[in-house]
């Protein structure tokens, strides 16, 4: 998409009037001409802001320096909205797990409760594993209550089909 077609620049505005906007003019309702001929002896371009406003409101500067604070300030939005966005990690584990593999798990967990991020455990059984679901329960019981200081279980561990889940939400500070 070429650079243009994204605002309204100079002769592409087709408004008898507009409003200008900026230090100078700030305010003030000209005829389209007349602010081409502003924007023509400033060296500058005359770019669209609102097309709604009535009169249109237009911004006497350079194109490039407008979109650039325009993707500036689109990438600011974009980071903001991303840091006030919660994920869902998910962990898994079996229901006969080490104590090394436990803790590993656990710090990240931890690790992911403290980037403000809820955290779905996964309990997977296989085969003959499924006849004893309490092993699966104690897994996930002891998961909650190691991370209790970083967040807190949403819920009891729960079956569906071969596996059991519970979810752990960071804590408020």
């Amino acid at each position: 998409m070429n650079k243009k077609e994204i605002v309204k620049v100079n002769r592409q505005i087709r408004f008898p009037e507009v409003r200008l906007a900026g230090e100078e003019y700030a305010g003030k309702v000209v005829s389209i001409n007349e602010a081409l001929k502003i924007a023509d002896d400033l060296d500058t371009d005359l770019i669209l802001i609102s097309e709604n406003a009535k009169p249109p409101v237009c911004k006497i500067m350079d194109l490039n320096k407008f979109l650039y604070e325009k993707k500036k300030r689109e990438k600011e939005q974009e980071r903001k909205n991303k840091e006030n966005r919660i994920e869902v990690k998910e962990m898994r584990f079996r229901p006969h797990i080490e104590d090394h593999d436990f803790n590993f798990k656990k710090n990240h967990i931890i690790k992911f409760l403290k980037d403000k991020n809820r955290v779905k455990c996964s309990l997977f059984f296989k085969g003959r594993e499924i006849t004893n679901p309490d092993a699966g329960k104690v897994v996930l019981l002891r998961m909650a209550e190691e991370v209790s200081e970083y967040g807190t279980a949403e819920n009891l561990p729960r079956m569906e089909g071969k596996r059991m889940f519970m979810m752990i939400n960071p804590n408020k500070k």
